[in-house]
């Protein structure tokens, strides 16, 4: 093993391996992060790998566990890295100081989003939930302004100027966030993920509007409706999509998007959408354990999310990021314009079965907005595949 020199002492290389998905958001901010890590500590190398959005969203962090040292997590995990000890709780090596500051500095739930059974199993270092973005000088050009309400949505998408993030998963989120804002968040009751009432209501107005839209944003999760309005000039608008501040950034796309609150359903509360973003985890295998929660607490660190963190194209967990002048400034205030939509946002189950529910159930929904059909019959099929979810806790 190679060993390094310093000052008088002699160490032995670290070496540690990370996963993380592929986009300049997720990729680049581990990279710099690592390097920089590995300037002030010459003895520890680190490398980090990538996979897909729908990878990130699916693949189970169990398998990923053996292979890497460091995992960049969906909340949702949370539940079954509790059931399955994958991953160490962070709250066994983080000191309650250092804990009490990332709670304290939570981005509305992210922190609490990885803490399951009394343990932290992620450290929230990227907030997201969706949010709506903009062309404007698409909607200047037309002589158009951002819609407020839901029939100024409709009255928008009419035009052929509005598009949402299509695929199962993103589908499912966002009908979680019709269900909130009409008044009922979802999973309330052991056997139905929403009462036939709002259900109705919510796919109803969904549908509604997804008549609207093209074909081709079915097959679009959030960045590729994204590049689709920044690539061409004929979305100036989405209502809802995970929020990316990099399309706000100089440089990054051919066209800057603006980013905001969503539309009210009410006229008075906006749209209350589904908490996202990612936390970063440690490998029960990790061998240089204390070297990787080292790591892990510089990158969540105030000083480094407000820094080289967000400037090498992350979008930061910590709550003195979002508030932070400079980092707004360069983001067309991205932060400080989304964050109530954050701090209101729902935080969805994260019981051990509730990725099973999560694989499925947005076929049923991405169907019945492609294709109509009948609501009840789609709560049912709902329902079905949540009672079973609930079972695999018993596996």
């Amino acid at each position: 093993m190679t060993e390094i020199i310093r000052g008088n002492k002699v160490k032995k290389t670290i070496n540690l391996k990370g996963i993380t998905w592929n986009h300049s958001r997720g990729f680049l901010p581990m990279v710099a992060t690592a390097q920089r890590f590995s300037e002030l500590h010459p003895h520890v190398q680190i490398t980090w790998e990538k996979r897909s959005l729908q990878q990130f969203a699916d693949f189970s962090i169990q398998e990923l566990a053996v292979r890497f040292d460091l995992l960049v997590i969906d909340h949702p995990w949370a539940g079954f890295a509790s059931k399955t000890n994958s991953i160490i709780p962070l709250d066994d090596h983080l000191s309650p100081e250092y804990l009490k500051d990332q709670e304290e500095n939570s981005v509305g739930a992210s922190y609490e989003s990885y803490n399951f059974n009394n343990h932290q199993w992620g450290l929230p270092i990227d907030a997201a939930t969706p949010v709506a973005s903009s062309r404007p000088d698409l909607l200047a050009e037309k002589g158009l302004s951002l819609p407020k309400s839901f029939e100024d949505l409709l009255a928008l998408a009419d035009k052929g100027l509005v598009a949402f993030a299509g695929i199962p998963i993103d589908v499912l989120m966002n009908f979680y966030t019709l269900c909130c804002s009409l008044g009922e968040d979802p999973y309330q009751a052991d056997d139905l993920v929403i009462s036939k009432e709002i259900g109705v209501k919510a796919l109803k107005m969904y549908r509604q509007l997804a008549t609207k839209m093209d074909e081709a944003n079915f097959n679009r999760n959030p960045i590729q409706v994204y590049e689709a309005m920044t690539l061409t000039d004929e979305i100036a608008y989405c209502p809802f999509a995970y929020g990316y501040s990099n399309y706000s950034r100089n440089g990054y796309s051919r066209k800057h998007l603006h980013f905001h609150d969503m539309i009210s359903l009410d006229g008075k509360t906006n749209l209350r959408s589904t908490l996202g973003g990612t936390g970063l985890a440690i490998s029960s295998k990790c061998e240089e354990l204390k070297t990787a929660v080292e790591y892990v607490k510089y990158v969540g660190s105030s000083a480094c999310q407000q820094s080289l963190f967000f400037e090498s194209g992350g979008q930061p967990g910590h709550l003195m990021a979002w508030k932070n002048a400079e980092v707004n400034r360069q983001s067309q205030n991205y932060f400080s314009n989304t964050l109530p939509a954050l701090e209101r946002a729902f935080l969805r189950p994260r019981y051990h079965g509730s990725m099973f529910f999560q694989d499925h159930a947005g076929d049923v929904v991405r169907d019945y907005l492609m294709k109509g059909g009948n609501e009840e019959q789609v709560l049912a099929d709902l329902n079905k595949l949540y009672q079973e979810s609930k079972t695999l806790t018993l596996a």
